[in-house]
């Protein structure tokens, strides 16, 4: 497949083997969260954002597997380098606690394991004072592990603090922390102390319509956190809370960007109270945002960094004294011994810095987010976006799904995400071309549905 010249190309969605597929898979397959019925075929021609499913359609994936292929399919840039690694067995070993070696000198492999990334991602997070990794499965296991050493750093504080809106993760502990949707949680078992406050996000919220207390005048009372640690008047001793844990851009519950007041006052509230801050990375870190970290547009600093997808493992990143001193207070079994993961990791990072794929992500994010602004009709709401972390807003959820349909049967995979947003995440190294592209595919379903 030539990148340059590619275009999609869409017989029938799903086609009659995609179908077949789908079935068999479903045979034994537990109920789960399915968008598609699209079936990539992994031996056919794919590369970048397009990708052959088994009927021979040829798909534009605006979705980078949620942003956990953060440059797409068959990438050159990756590939080519992991092309020198004859595969062995065991891949995936037996974790934290297992050392690899590419036989050269620490620093110097030609095919690094566990210790490169964790030493990438130490250097990439040094601005925040971290110097401390633990690597796991996924990124719940890294929410999971961040408030396991929040908890323990705090030596007995039983409160946590989430925000309305928030996604963690579906393991029991990362699933307390979430407030999108309630089929998440609903009848499980959660972590008790687990208190939420408003997000403040730069769409809904100004000085004149904001509820959530972070536009204080003169009269006013100040932010919902703030009155919940007041040490007169509040409800909650700040000693008692063990970490405040937020995404720095809200995914699932709408693309959710953090207005300037609610950043500003979350910093002074963790800075006035001395409270460990973790910052949710999985899904606006690695580049995606036009930053590395979704963080780095804000004031707040993180105390811990969550991190996942375009990472290829779970990483929770910190400093050594927020770390527990016991050895088993923190295990895993696969997550630092996946070898491959941790190669493609500290290949992504490396050719994030090596072809400026920040730069990229910001320019070709501003492309797509002005062509959709100018062309776009009364339909859609809003088109938001930091760097290719983009959101197009219908008036409707129900015009939402039949865009997204009528986008993939152009060709075009999209995301869904809270109630009427579709989330566009195109790879890193994405080109002009290829926005001008889905753009265009994007503005021809909106017209179909229209």
């Amino acid at each position: 497949m030539d990148r340059e010249t590619a275009v999609p190309r869409v017989d029938s969605m799903p086609g009659e083997k995609a179908r077949e597929w789908v079935s068999y898979h479903h045979e034994h397959a537990a109920p789960s969260t399915y968008v598609y019925d699209f079936v990539w075929d992994i031996t056919a021609e794919s590369e970048g954002p397009f990708c052959t499913d088994v009927d021979g359609n040829v798909l534009l994936d605006f979705t980078s597997h949620v942003a956990a292929a953060p440059l797409g399919y068959n990438n050159p840039k990756l590939v080519d380098r992991m092309a020198e690694f004859d595969l062995v067995d065991p891949t995936k070993i037996a974790g934290q606690d297992f050392y690899v070696s590419d036989g050269s000198a620490p620093g110097e492999e030609r095919l690094p394991g566990s210790a490169a990334l964790m030493d990438r991602l130490t250097d990439l997070t040094s601005h925040y004072g971290m110097d401390t990794v633990f690597l796991s499965n996924s990124g719940a296991e890294a929410v999971e592990n961040a408030i396991k050493i929040a908890y323990d750093h705090a030596d007995g504080a039983k409160y946590g603090v989430t925000f309305e809106g928030a996604f963690h993760g579906r393991t029991l502990g990362a699933l307390s922390l979430n407030r999108s949707k309630s089929v998440y949680r609903r009848k499980f078992p959660e972590i008790s102390g687990v208190l939420d406050v408003p997000f403040c996000d730069d769409r809904t919220c100004s000085p004149a319509t904001c509820s959530c207390g972070f536009f204080p005048d003169a009269d006013s009372a100040v932010s919902k956190l703030r009155q919940k640690l007041h040490p007169k008047t509040g409800h909650i001793d700040a000693d008692e809370v063990a970490y405040v844990i937020v995404e720095p851009i809200q995914g699932e519950g709408g693309y959710r960007f953090p207005s300037d007041a609610f950043a500003e006052e979350l910093a002074a509230v963790v800075d006035d109270y001395d409270l460990t801050l973790i910052a949710d990375e999985i899904q606006t870190g690695v580049g995606r945002t036009g930053e590395m970290w979704g963080s780095d547009h804000y004031p707040f600093e993180p105390d811990i960094i969550t991190g996942a997808k375009g990472l290829r493992v779970g990483a929770t990143v910190s400093n050594d004294e927020i770390f527990p001193d016991e050895p088993s207070r923190l295990s895993s079994t696969w997550g630092a011994g996946d070898i491959v993961s941790s190669m493609q990791g500290v290949f992504t990072l490396d050719a994030i810095e090596e072809y400026d794929l920040l730069d990229n992500a910001v320019t070709r994010g501003r492309q797509f987010v002005e062509r959709l602004r100018d062309d776009a009709p009364d339909t859609v709401a809003d088109v938001r976006g930091k760097g290719l972390l983009l959101a197009v807003e219908f008036d409707t959820n129900e015009r939402r799904d039949a865009v997204q349909e009528a986008a993939l049967k152009r060709g075009l995979l999209t995301l869904s995400c809270g109630y009427k947003v579709l989330r566009i995440l195109p790879p890193l190294d994405v080109t002009a071309r290829e926005i001008d592209l889905g753009a265009t595919m994007l503005l021809d379903a909106i017209e179909d549905v229209s």
